[in-house]
Parts: structure tokens; sequence; C-alpha cells
């Protein structure tokens, strides 16, 4: 039987679940520790492909819980008790050559993920390298990138610097909005996605499949892509560190992600 007290919280990784070093401080995951242990949800929602989310997952015991993965920015989401694959989306495989020709002319990289690598298509540069890094898998250089993606794909990451990605970003909207989202999630990665397909689509179709709304979850980030969770939620925070934008959105700004941030929020929104 659900209460209207029962709480959701949610969380993006980078910059707000981790500190600078990628690391959840014992603070934080004492404190989300015990308000699942007080009956609250909780859910990761990021960016990442689900590999990179586990080690996190494993951390906060999310398995033992009963909490959620939200991978690819939505495209995917996990039943971490049973393991089961709640819902997915996928891009159309016809978009591939297209993405990758644009990436190539404009000497962008472009990756997709496999299993637990991940697979590049163009030269590497420093935000591939990052994103290997952060996430703890390999990449994966490939020859023919088109021909070689013959899987499903959740997600497609082009990068590029930032003061160019959001030229690029716009242009690519501009090509291919109406059949796919695209948004950044940092200033120099841009995120290729199914359409209607974002953190707060999915979350929404999970809160459903628990006899949960809206109004229950407390959505915490900091990057463009976490502004929908933001604006949808019952409760919408910006970290301290958010980019402008996104504290825009929120409802209530809380401390940074290097200052225990998630602590203040569970500390001022989730009391029994």
């Amino acid at each position: 039987m659900k209460t209207r007290d029962e709480k959701v919280l949610v969380l993006d990784i980078d910059g707000t679940l981790t500190n600078s070093q990628k690391e959840i401080t014992e603070n934080t995951k004492r404190g989300i520790i015990d308000i699942m242990k007080r009956g609250h949800k909780v859910i990761l929602a990021s960016g990442r492909p689900t590999p990179g989310m586990r080690r996190y997952a494993e951390e906060l015991e999310l398995e033992k819980y009963g909490g959620y993965l939200l991978s690819f920015n939505g495209g995917r989401i996990i039943n971490c008790r049973s393991g089961e694959i709640v819902y997915q989306k996928t891009l159309p495989a016809s978009v591939i050559p297209g993405l990758y020709r644009y990436a190539r002319a404009n000497d962008m990289g472009i990756v997709t993920y496999l299993g637990d690598n991940i697979i590049l298509g163009t030269r590497t540069d420093e935000y591939i390298e990052l994103e290997s890094r952060i996430n703890g898998m390999p990449v994966k250089k490939v020859t023919n990138f088109p021909e070689y993606v013959d899987f499903d794909v959740n997600k497609c990451l082009m990068t590029a610097p930032p003061e160019i990605a959001e030229n690029y970003e716009k242009e690519l909207q501009e090509m291919y909005g109406d059949i796919l989202s695209i948004y950044r999630s940092e200033p120099f990665f841009i995120e290729i996605m199914p359409k209607n397909v974002d953190k707060a689509a999915s979350l929404d179709r999970m809160l459903s499949s628990v006899g949960l709304t809206r109004e229950n979850a407390i959505c915490c980030g900091d990057g463009f892509n976490d502004m929908t969770m933001i604006e949808y939620a019952g409760i919408g925070v910006a970290m301290a560190n958010a980019q402008d934008k996104v504290k825009e959105a929120a409802d209530f700004i809380t401390k940074s992600n290097d200052e225990d941030g998630i602590v203040t929020v569970i500390d001022k929104f989730i009391v029994d």
C-alpha cells in the first residue's frame, strides 16, 4: 500500500551524487541508505550507460532496497532487485549513417555502447577519454561505424569543444528534431536519444508502474539533461555547482556536490 508520504529521491550521478573525485561520500551514502531503510525509494538517473552506473548501485545497495537505474538519459530502466529491463527505447537504425557523416564532416567524436564497451567511430579526443574513464569502460575503435552498429542503440554520444558544441547541438536539432531528442548533458557532450526520451519521460513511466506520481518525486541534478526531471518533479533541486539554466528551473538550490548537497536535501524534504 503506497502512502502519500512515500518519497522517491531521483539522483543524477556526476556532479550530483558524486563529488569531484567521482566518489559518493560516506555522509551522502549513509543518508541515502537511511531513507531506503525508512521505506523511501532511490533512483539513479544518468546519461551514463548501464555498466557505468553499476559501481554506484552496488555502493548504495540498490539491489537490496529495490532501487532503479535510469541509464542512457532514460533510454533504459532497470529494476535493481530483479535485474529486469522495465523499459527500453532505441534509436531508429536509419539515422546512424547520417550522424556518423555529420561527426566526420565536423571533426567531432561519435560513440555508442555495446555490452561493457564504448564503440568509437572517429578519432578519440579528450572528451571520449573522459567518458571512458568515468564509466570504467574501454573504448573499441571500429573502422566502419555505420556497418558495425547493427545492434539496438539506446544512445549515441557526440563530442566537441564547448565553444562550438552549442552550434552543433542546434544544427543537429534542426536536422533530426522530428525523430530524435538531442541535448547536451555537459558543455562538450551532445546526447543523441530516441524521440521523447529524457529523464522526465522515463521517470513518469516508472513512477506510474509502482503507483506513485510526480508529487512523490524529489529530483536532483546539475546538468542540462537534468532540467526535464527537475521541472517535472514535485520538488526540483539544483546543486550549487549546477549550470545557471538548471538553477533557474529548480524549486530549491542545495549545497554543492563537494559539500554533501544531497544530505541537505534529505534533511529538508524527507522527514518521517
